[in-house]
């Protein structure tokens, strides 16, 4: 594999940036190796590996330093891809949008910086894991829970940029971000919100600050490189009360959206529920070939086959209430009525309480990496591709999306793996695609799959909330509305805070101005 270099830039002329980086970090955070630059590759792509191959990796251990970065960086036109741990997956991983820019790993900068246990927040570097974070809390008996994804090995602030999901009432992660620090392509910093007043003492509490609010801007952008992040911990809960079934039939997924959004919208469910389909369970915990060696999407038969020998429904619903036993229970007392309009099953139920450990069956935000195993499903070299469209609460729509996904995975003869996690007042549509990268046939198919289902889609007015690097131009262009004014937008405003283009190009499809003409 050929060694990648940032655009315009000779091998020459990268070797004194690296050596000029090396002067400020170090020679050993400056990392340019072959096994380095591989080393920040997705480990799950579906693409030729040259396509997002960096030019080196940086890892600097200070704001100061990052600040030392920008400026040389600058200085040199080297395009820069911040990360916090790499570990975004089914979305690009460590990897940069562009072939030969400079990863900037802020994986050294894991502090925990301050935890404010009466007013519920903390604040924290990029390098801080959920495992991380989650450790702190318990060993000190700190009475604040936090939301994870689904794949705990990632940073904190870099979920939160990214607008991941957790399962707990906090499960929206982007919306307890309060107060950021920036580092800016002019190497200025930033603090956001009341962050901005020196000294301030309540950078952590009010959201907004005086003018206009800049957090969401910097959310799935790149005007600018996070280096600290405030954010909301939920007050640990008396007790807590799961609710779970098992659905039998593919359609239900139309009643189980309809009982479960005016609950969500009520908050008498306070957290964003996800509901599986059963290869959720069947990927995680067996392999493709455990129950068929066919070609094609696993057929009905064997669809049934795994259901019955696994136990599971079509779909697992899991709702969990948090608070005093006595609300709880009268708020479960509504769920089952909603329930009951639409089947007579009953709920399994799961109570924990406040002083008992802390495991998934708590409806606490328990870090986990089991999830993960699913990419071992198809065989060979595993790897994931997530579609996630943003729905309405409407059952009937969630139906037809659901069934048009499926006759296209047919189509393509990928296994169906769906999810819904259902906010306040949409729902996001996981499709998930789960691919062997040693079939060149197989990771084809997918890979036009992914574009027909981006299409649909868009046909049916649905946009994906966060796509893969690979896919980044082709989701920005589905938001077209008046002639993509809200993308020309994002380029005016990069053009004016990045002129040079060292923040992330192509980031969400945003490119700086001198490389406009490399969309795909």
């Amino acid at each position: 594999m050929s060694r990648a270099f940032p655009p315009g830039l000779s091998e020459q002329q990268f070797e004194r940036a690296l050596a000029a980086f090396a002067a400020v970090i170090g020679s050993e955070a400056v990392l340019s190796t072959d096994s380095d630059r591989h080393a920040y590759r997705d480990i799950y792509d579906h693409r030729p590996q040259d396509r997002h191959l960096p030019g080196a990796g940086l890892a600097p251990a200070s704001v100061e330093e990052v600040q030392a970065i920008v400026r040389i960086a600058s200085e040199h036109r080297v395009p820069l891809w911040p990360i916090s741990r790499g570990k975004n997956m089914g979305y690009g991983g460590s990897a940069p949008r562009l072939a030969g820019t400079v990863v900037l790993d802020l994986s050294r900068m894991n502090r925990i910086l301050d935890i404010d246990v009466k007013h519920g927040h903390v604040l924290l570097e990029p390098g801080v894991t959920f495992f991380d974070l989650f450790a702190v809390l318990q060993e000190n008996d700190i009475p604040l829970w936090l939301s994870v994804p689904s794949n705990s090995l990632g940073s904190v602030v870099g979920n939160a940029l990214d607008r991941g999901n957790g399962y707990t009432p906090y499960g929206d992660h982007a919306s307890k971000v309060c107060g950021m620090e920036l580092v800016m392509p002019d190497a200025t910093l930033l603090r956001t919100g009341m962050g901005a007043l020196p000294d301030s003492v309540t950078w952590q509490l009010y959201k907004y600050g005086y003018g206009p609010s800049w957090d969401q801007v910097f959310m799935q952008s790149n005007y600018g490189i996070v280096t600290k992040m405030g954010l909301w911990l939920m007050p640990e809960p008396e007790s807590t009360l799961t609710l779970k079934m098992q659905c039998p039939n593919e359609e239900d997924i139309g009643w189980i959206i309809d009982a479960v959004g005016p609950l969500r919208r009520r908050n008498i469910i306070q957290h964003n529920p996800n509901i599986g389909n059963f290869m959720q369970f069947a990927m995680t915990m067996t392999s493709r070939s455990d129950w068929y060696d066919g070609a094609g999407a696993v057929p009905a038969e064997v669809e049934a086959a795994i259901m019955q020998k696994l136990g599971l429904g079509w779909w697992h619903v899991n709702l969990t209430l948090y608070g005093y036993d006595e609300v709880n229970e009268f708020h479960a007392g509504l769920v089952r009525k909603a329930f009951a309009e639409h089947t007579s099953q009953p709920f399994e139920v799961h109570k924990w309480h406040r002083g008992q450990p802390l495991d998934i069956e708590s409806g606490a935000g328990v870090p986990m990496t089991l999830p993960l195993n699913m990419v071992n499903w198809a065989g060979g070299r595993g790897g994931h591709l997530e579609f996630s469209p943003v729905l309405p609460q409407d059952g009937a729509r969630c139906l037809r999306q659901l069934q048009r996904s499926r006759a296209l995975f047919r189509q393509y003869g990928v296994d169906y793996y769906g999810s819904y996690t259902v906010g306040e007042r949409h729902v996001n549509k996981i499709n998930m695609i789960v691919f062997n990268k040693d079939d060149a046939d197989q990771t084809q198919r997918c890979h036009q799959l992914f574009h027909d289902l981006v299409a649909e889609g868009a046909a049916d007015g649905y946009g994906e909330y966060r796509t893969h690097l690979s896919y980044m131009d082709t989701v920005a262009a589905t938001y077209s509305f008046n002639d993509h004014a809200l993308l020309r937008l994002n380029e005016q405003f990069k053009d004016l805070v990045d002129p040079k283009g060292i923040i992330a190009p192509g980031k969400q499809g945003i490119w700086p101005k001198t490389l406009r003409e490399r969309k795909t």
